[in-house]
């Protein structure tokens, strides 16, 4: 059966595996765990977070992120990437993210 998140993690891996370099050569960041940040997003996250993609809260819609914070808490936010949602695949594209990378994931999309 074709799965659209599948072709999403597919296409999308394979384009920012040659540009997330190039996008965030030019970037200047402050700390190193800020540049860990910036780079798993843009190689896990924005491929839907940046056009609102299948409902996607947009990353800097602080209003809309912080309203689902607080709705349904981090620790559950987190429960939720990690299992996946109809519109999400588990992991949200990240494979080795840690409990704490998704907590900072979110919070960089909220800002």
């Amino acid at each position: 059966m074709f799965s659209i998140s599948k072709l999403l993690s597919t296409s999308y891996r394979a384009i920012t595996a040659g540009s997330a370099a190039l996008l965030l050569s030019g970037i200047v960041i402050s700390s190193a765990s800020a540049a860990d940040i910036a780079t798993t997003y843009n190689n896990s996250c924005a491929a839907c977070h940046d056009s609102g993609a299948l409902n996607a809260i947009k990353k800097g819609d602080s209003a809309k992120w912080q309203q689902l914070i607080k709705q349904k808490s981090m620790p559950t936010l987190i429960k939720s990437v990690k299992g996946g949602m109809p519109q999400m695949p588990a992991g949200g594209l990240c494979d080795k993210c840690s409990d704490d990378d998704y907590r900072k994931l979110i919070e960089y999309m909220s800002k």
